[in-house]
């Protein structure tokens, strides 16, 4: 496992960075060798939140890419809260693998050339109009209605963009209120 950590906001000091490592290094046993982690350790600066201690990172793997983002009142007990939460989907992802084999094999996932941009602060106040605040790209795989359905329970997010294999347009997966699945296609 390969890891970087970065520091917003703050600088990094060597006892955390030891400390992050100790901890990710527990996800070595789900993970590959060559498994890319990005750790970006940050400080919130809104003296209205509490838990301004923010631990985020990103998990190359060769299938899906894990991510999860913590935050509480100590950077260690974020690190904590952000571990145990990528060593679940770690293991979903490697007890998913082992039950089910993909039919034919995929390239591995690079990961991307430029940082992902940090996330921006609370939406708008009621009584303005709201605007775009973030855009992200990313690169659309193809895959499954399945594999699909992996990611978006593997990523923990509402909704999973992805290039079906089958009609190969740009279908949207999304969870619904009722804990079932929808699938969005273009007509």
């Amino acid at each position: 496992m390969r890891l970087q950590i970065k520091g917003r906001n703050l600088s990094i000091k060597p006892d955390i960075e030891e400390y992050a490592v100790e901890k990710l290094g527990k996800l070595d046993r789900f993970l590959s060798d060559t498994t890319q982690v990005e750790l970006e350790l940050s400080v919130e600066k809104n003296r209205s939140i509490a838990e301004n201690q923010v631990a985020e990172a990103t998990i190359w793997t060769k299938g899906p890419i894990l991510r999860a983002r913590e935050s509480s009142t100590d950077m260690r007990a974020a690190i904590d809260l952000m571990t145990d939460k990528l060593e679940r989907q770690a293991k979903r992802y490697k007890d998913k693998r082992k039950r089910k084999r993909p039919a034919r094999s995929q390239p591995p996932v690079e990961p991307p050339i430029e940082p992902i941009p940090p996330l921006e602060p609370a939406p708008p106040a009621a009584d303005e109009e709201p605007v775009i605040v973030k855009t992200k790209q990313f690169a659309v795989k193809p895959m499954t209605a399945d594999e699909a359905l992996l990611q978006l329970e593997l990523i923990g997010h509402d909704f999973f963009m992805f290039r079906n294999v089958e009609s190969n347009e740009v279908n949207v997966l999304y969870r619904r209120r009722d804990g079932d699945y929808g699938l969005i296609e273009p007509s």
